[in-house]
């Protein structure tokens, strides 16, 4: 198993995942940032997005999650975030609405506050939307 490593992914309300892992691609303020086995030692941050996964088995798995970060030590990586929703788990008229009412609050003159707050809340809206195009039909 010299090509895996081990990988936990944490969200506030549950284990999202624990086992063995190929690859691992999360979003980060620079784009997306990779993790392989023997990857080096690391504390990244997470920006909402969508994350995916390989395991062990070949098996791929993609996820929206929300800001957080990442840590890969000793070839174990643990990433810690709000949120990490499947694309199964995701209401799609929810998120668009989401999306729409983060849309309509940028559009009205806000403070520097208030305008990051609604930013934050597209980016996580668009981030599920994206994932939920992985659902299984």
């Amino acid at each position: 198993m010299a090509d895996t490593f081990g990988l936990e992914i944490y969200a506030s309300n549950k284990l999202a995942f624990a086992g063995r892992a190929r690859t691992l691609v999360v979003p980060a303020v620079d784009g997306e940032q990779a993790f392989l086995a023997q990857h080096e030692n690391i504390v990244a941050a997470i920006i909402p997005g969508e994350m995916r996964f390989e395991e062990a088995d070949g098996t791929k798995h993609v996820l929206a999650v929300s800001s957080g970060f990442v840590e890969m030590i000793n070839n174990r990586a643990k990433l810690f975030c709000l949120t990490a929703e499947s694309p199964e788990e995701i209401d799609v008229r929810r998120a668009q609405e989401a999306r729409e009412r983060a849309e309509e609050q940028l559009r009205q003159k806000q403070s520097i506050q208030e305008y990051h707050m609604n930013q934050l809340a597209l980016s996580r809206a668009m981030a599920r939307l994206r994932v939920t195009s992985h659902k299984e039909i």
